[in-house]
């Protein structure tokens, strides 16, 4: 049944004057029903208002036709009444953001556009993805610069470059280049660089020595297994295939060839043929350093964090040590010199000091009628101190000297070095060196390059980052920034990830007397490094319980934040 409307025309024989009877009749429904605009104008500022957006002048009613821009650029033929559809509001009543006086209509996309515009003028591209930038403010900036980076001792996971010049050089090695590179760092040949290149892409002894920073040494090797880090690092191995882990033969096998490349290591470390070396297991890592470095005359060894139960097992196989943290905990003292006293002294002297905590009461007569506590609850009371740094940075061990040694047999003996169960079960800890020794495998950092477009005031601009990846040791980080300082002009950033547990090496040790560094150079000049590098790592560390995590170079001079 077809729909009767008055005034309707179905052949459209006459459109020009059915416009003219619909706009006649809009615009005396208009003056009748809506109310002043004077009325409607301040609930349309009291929305924007609250919606925090600017205002804007809209024209007034009125225009062609009578009935205002709105009814005469709409469609008249649009609905079979010919009247200007409504559009539906949400049930909390009209948009906040649309002021109900009449005036210019916009699509949804115009309107964002022109609120966008006001608001943000400068701001009219979408802004594309950003890699983290390093920017210090005054606040931030160290009071102290330098043209050499403090010493860091802990291992990095992660170092993110930015700069304004690409890092286009360290893409698509060529053969010749990477070969170079690994011969090189076997052959610990020493490269210096010109303080600036002009055009690092073409520069082959660049090249070369990016790829010779790059290389370390690890045992075991399973290429299936992420054998760093190995603190918290069972979520990474659940699933990984561990045919070890319920055969006591190949355990033992794999703990035979452990100790031959443990002890391999230690002979390097003690003829000075390599610097340092980490050994990282599943509840601890060591850091082994040899003799001159960080400041020490003999050799020396960190290791973090401990337990009580691996302290007294160490005391039981008489390993001297000291905990550089803890000046006094429990029966636990140290001399003023900060050597740590043997077990049978500390315990004499904790007899003596129990035994006049309770001479006060003699001296009172009342010693019979306080009942003193048992002997466990002294014992217990003693050791409380000492069981609640377990885990912590403060349990950090020394050992120095020829104890190196007997914590080396202590380690290769030691049954819990090893979990007996999770994924990492019957898995010998990670040995990380940066010079070869038996039954060590070459592995690579893993180097990426990567260009994107950053905001500016006047626009936008080149970033370029280099992201490396892996068990990034001390020496490695002061070569890669040896390397940028002359790839990239002097002008640079980089994020630093610190793997935790390892940052605490970075305490200063005591220190009996000040070394002669020609002679600790002279002693280590074969020890795979570069001799900047081993200057950097024979100075007495500055960074505390820290680590290096914001550097900045510009002009050559580095600022940095720990």
């Amino acid at each position: 049944m077809a729909l009767s409307v008055p005034g309707y025309s179905p052949g459209f024989q006459k459109p020009p004057e059915v416009v003219r009877i619909r706009r006649k009749r809009a615009r005396s429904r208009g003056a009748a029903a809506s109310p002043p605009r004077e009325l409607l104008e301040p609930a349309a500022r009291r929305a924007a208002l609250a919606a925090g957006l600017p205002l804007r002048p809209f024209p007034a009613a009125g225009g062609r036709g009578g009935g205002g821009p709105a009814a005469a650029r709409r469609n008249p033929f649009a609905r079979l009444d010919n009247r200007p559809q409504v559009a539906a509001e949400p049930p909390d009543g009209p948009a906040r953001d649309q002021p109900e006086a009449p005036g210019r209509f916009l699509d949804s996309n115009q309107e964002n556009n022109v609120l966008w515009e006001e608001k943000f003028p400068e701001r009219t591209v979408t802004e594309l993805p950003q890699t983290p930038h390093v920017s210090f403010s005054e606040s931030d900036i160290p009071s102290s610069k330098s043209t050499e980076l403090p010493v860091d001792w802990s291992i990095k996971t992660r170092l993110l470059f930015t700069s304004s010049e690409p890092f286009t050089w360290t893409d698509h090695l060529k053969a010749q280049e990477e070969a170079q590179g690994l011969v090189r760092h076997c052959r610990a040949i020493e490269v210096t660089l010109p303080k600036s290149i002009q055009d690092p892409k073409l520069s082959t002894e660049l090249r070369c020595t990016f790829q010779q920073s790059l290389v370390y040494w690890l045992h075991p090797a399973l290429s299936w297994l992420p054998l760093f880090p190995r603190i918290g690092a069972d979520r990474k191995m659940t699933g990984k295939t561990s045919p070890w882990s319920s055969d006591a033969t190949l355990q033992h096998v794999l703990m035979s060839d452990w100790s031959v490349s443990f002890t391999s290591l230690y002979n390097l470390l003690k003829t000075k043929l390599c610097p340092y070396f980490y050994v990282c297991t599943y509840q601890f890592t060591v850091l082994f350093r040899a003799a001159g470095l960080a400041g020490n005359e003999l050799i020396t060894a960190l290791i973090s964090p401990t337990t009580r139960g691996l302290r007294e097992a160490m005391r039981n196989e008489g390993i001297e040590f000291s905990l550089p943290l803890i000046k006094e905990s429990g029966h636990k003292k140290e001399t003023a010199s900060g050597t740590s006293l043997g077990y049978g002294e500390e315990q004499a002297i904790s007899d003596e000091d129990e035994e006049e905590s309770f001479s006060w009461l003699e001296e009172m007569g009342v010693q019979d009628e306080i009942k003193k506590p048992d002997i466990l609850s002294i014992k217990l009371r003693k050791e409380k101190h000492e069981v609640q740094m377990d885990h912590r940075p403060e349990s950090v061990v020394l050992v120095k000297g020829i104890n190196t040694f007997t914590l080396l047999n202590f380690l290769i003996n030691c049954k819990s070095l090893v979990a007996t169960s999770g994924p990492q079960a019957g898995l010998p800890p990670t040995l990380l060196s940066p010079v070869a020794f038996r039954g060590a495998t070459m592995q690579m950092l893993k180097a990426r390059s990567v260009n994107v477009k950053t905001q500016a005031l006047s626009g936008y601009r080149d970033q370029f980052s280099l992201e490396i990846t892996g068990p990034i040791m001390p020496h490695c980080l002061h070569s890669l920034t040896m390397l940028l300082r002359s790839s990239q002009s002097g002008s640079f950033s980089a994020l630093l990830y610190p793997h935790e547990p390892t940052a605490i090496f970075n305490i200063c040790l005591p220190v009996d007397k000040v070394l002669n560094t020609e002679v600790v150079h002279k002693e280590l000049t074969n020890c795979g490094l570069h001799p900047k590098t081993l200057e950097q790592l024979s100075e007495i560390p500055l960074l505390g319980k820290s680590s290096l995590r914001n550097v900045v170079m510009r002009d050559y001079v580095y600022n940095w934040r720990s």
